[in-house]
């Protein structure tokens, strides 16, 4: 081989091995890259996406805020001398759970000095403005004390009788399910508002009646806490009956010859006296008040509380059947009864919705539908007998028909006796020829046709919501308990020394009647039963294993049916909001179902035989707008128990200054009164 041959080859050599080593600095490389990019995509899928929102919308800005609030809240119902004792409470709980201080182990706290914290804490209370003392309405005591100035004292005997929001609930159950409850409150207080927020479903379940006895479910028990405290305060701060406990005590009341009858609102009249022995415990009380104390008894009803004295004052004791008290018991019982009737409330039961759940903001109304929605509330509010008896009563004949209402304004661009009307220009209704404007009477049945059959049967097995004006039906119906919680088909009882004061308040927008809208078909357990039973047994020997079937799951039969919370019209007459057509009121109760059988009804014989003198007093709503709950001249509905007026009249009557009570109208009750077909 030539030397030119042999450089040649050596050449190609090292062009091939060049090469090579080229193929495998690119192979390495393309390795690398594609290693690199997967540690990028990994890397990429690990990382959280990138959050855009400002610092303040994020958790870790929002929930120190909200604990800082919720801390600044909580001192706010603090009261100086709440620190007095500061050391003590905390010693106590260290040593209920066993909590050692390293730092002093010979000890089980440390001597901490909270003098000056109380110090500081009473100057930075005592200037703090009015508003903010949300605990009080600054009345307290002054209308007991002008009272008391005037030489008034107690006189006569007074039992309370509060409605829903102010009676307390309590859990007696001690089934492992429920035993976390036991002795605490499921309705009122700050432990509900704990089990609503953690425990809700449980909550839920605790309060719900059983839907077939109306009694309570296995394994739960749940009753009215009992003595004054129960009915004081919703939660510490908002206070309910507690400014008029503070002003009798000033004139010298005090649990002698005061005493508060809660009650489980739950439940139907019947299963009240079934279950608790309510009214029985009620008639001792009262009769223990008159032979200890030889005066008659004054009587006080709140809201739902009002239509309970029916049965007990009225009816029940009466009744051959029942309490076996005699006709002239009331008369013999009682000097006088203070009341604020109520003669309407169906929206719930038909989509567990009320203004207060509508006129929300989206953001809340969300909220709202997430954490207790609307097929939860009509779930728990239909198993609850006793609120039905705040369903419509009179039918057409006291609330209107399509094109008139007693109550309507005379300028009205749509009437109030359309209680359920539809707008047929919605999407949701186009081309639905089978939905019209509803009177009480047609929304009534077309809204108990939705309900379950186990529903309907406890309507109709406890209440009745008709208009009688046959003398002689009315004497029979005294002895229907059906029918003691309606005053249109009972009479009051022959009193003629009795008194009745009907007082309430006036000039709040108040929701009055509805316009709704129809959703998607929808198939679950609200719907209403299908009538043909099955047993599924071969042979059921009681007929105990039948069934009420259910329409397959693709086969719905029934539209979601709603407040058409889209449609605000505030031009019109009266005006629309949210779907709710407002009217007059205390802002929770209809001024016609307040005042229309105290001015007219109750002046009839045929309803008031014994002709007892009705005084019907209208407090104005005129909130101090500083003082958050309206102070001493507001009319809402809950907040008029800490009103000067109202309690300037129970002061008056319990007192025996009653006579000073006279007639007082800010609204037109008596016009729309008059239009009602009493005869």
């Amino acid at each position: 081989m030539t030397l030119t041959q042999r450089l040649k080859k050596r050449n190609q050599s090292d062009s091939l091995i060049a090469e090579a080593q080229h193929d495998e600095r690119t192979t390495t490389h393309d390795i690398d890259a594609v290693k690199d990019e997967i540690d990028k995509k990994s890397k990429g899928a690990q990382q959280k996406p990138k959050d855009d929102r400002h610092f303040y919308a994020t958790r870790r800005f929002l929930f120190p805020l909200g604990l800082f609030l919720g801390v600044l809240v909580g001192f706010m119902f603090i009261q100086p001398n709440d620190f007095q004792d500061f050391q003590t409470h905390i010693a106590l709980l260290m040593d209920e759970f066993e909590v050692r201080v390293p730092e002093f182990p010979a000890l089980d706290l440390p001597q901490l000095d909270f003098s000056r914290v109380e110090m500081e804490w009473q100057r930075l209370w005592q200037n703090i403005p009015e508003p903010w003392k949300l605990n009080n309405n600054g009345l307290e005591f002054t209308v007991g004390e002008a009272m008391a100035e005037k030489g008034l004292s107690a006189k006569y005997p007074v039992v309370l009788v509060p409605g829903i929001i102010s009676t307390g609930l309590e859990s007696w159950s001690t089934s492992p399910d429920y035993r976390a409850f036991f002795r605490k409150k499921l309705w009122g207080g700050f432990s509900m508002i704990s089990q609503v927020t953690f425990n809700r479903d449980k909550w839920i379940s605790a309060l719900m009646l059983d839907p077939v006895t109306g009694l309570d479910p296995p394994g739960v028990k749940v009753r009215a806490a009992e003595g004054i405290d129960a009915a004081s305060s919703f939660i510490q701060g908002y206070w309910l009956w507690s400014k008029i406990v503070e002003n009798l005590a000033v004139v010298g009341y005090d649990t002698n010859n005061l005493h508060l009858a809660p009650n489980d609102w739950r439940l139907s009249y019947y299963n009240l006296e079934e279950r608790d022995g309510y009214f029985s415990k009620l008639r001792g009380t009262i009769e223990g008040f008159v032979a200890r104390e030889k005066r008659k008894v004054v009587l006080s009803a709140h809201s739902m509380g009002s239509n309970y004295l029916y049965v007990p004052t009225f009816k029940w004791v009466e009744s051959p059947e029942h309490g076996r008290g005699g006709p002239d018991w009331v008369e013999v019982q009682f000097t006088a009864y203070i009341t604020r009737p109520c003669l309407s409330s169906m929206s719930t039961f038909l989509s567990g919705e009320m203004k207060d759940t509508v006129q929300i903001n989206p953001a809340g109304a969300y909220v709202l539908e997430r954490f207790f929605s609307r097929k939860e509330r009509v779930r728990l509010f239909r198993s609850w007998a006793g609120g039905a008896s705040m369903w419509i009563k009179g039918g057409d004949d006291v609330w209107g028909n399509t094109t008139f209402a007693p109550d309507d304004m005379p300028n009205s661009t749509h009437t109030h006796g359309a209680l359920i009307a539809f707008r047929q220009n919605t999407a949701a209704l186009r081309g639905e020829s089978a939905l019209f404007n509803m009177t009480s009477q047609t929304a009534g049945t077309w809204i108990l046709e939705r309900t379950p059959t186990t529903f309907q049967k406890m309507m109709a097995s406890n209440y009745s919501f008709g208009i009688e004006r046959d003398v002689e039906k009315l004497k029979a119906n005294n002895l229907d308990f059906r029918k003691w919680s309606n005053p249109l088909e009972i009479q009051l009882p022959y009193a003629p020394s009795m008194k009745i004061f009907c007082v309430y308040g006036h000039g709040k927008s108040t929701e009055r009647s509805y316009w709704y809208t129809e959703g998607e078909y929808e198939y679950d357990e609200l719907q209403t039963d299908d009538p043909h039973a099955l047993c599924t047994d071969d042979d059921p020997p009681t007929g105990a294993n039948c069934t009420t079937p259910r329409p397959p799951l693709d086969m719905p039969l029934s539209r979601q049916t709603f407040i058409d919370a889209e449609y605000t019209d505030e031009t019109l007459v009266p005006p629309v909001v949210n779907g709710v057509k407002m009217g007059e009121g205390d802002g929770t109760v209809g001024l016609l179902s307040l005042g229309a059988m105290c001015v007219e009804g109750w002046k009839r014989e045929r309803w008031n035989p014994a002709r007892i003198p009705v005084t019907t007093v209208e407090l104005p709503h005129n909130p101090v707008a500083t003082i958050p709950r309206g102070g001493g001249t507001t009319g809402d509905h809950v907040d008029i128990l800490g009103a000067t007026g109202l309690n300037e009249l129970i002061l008056k009557v319990a007192t025996g200054a009653g006579e000073e009570v006279q007639d007082s109208f800010v609204s037109n009750i008596r016009e729309y009164a008059k239009r009602v077909k009493w005869d």
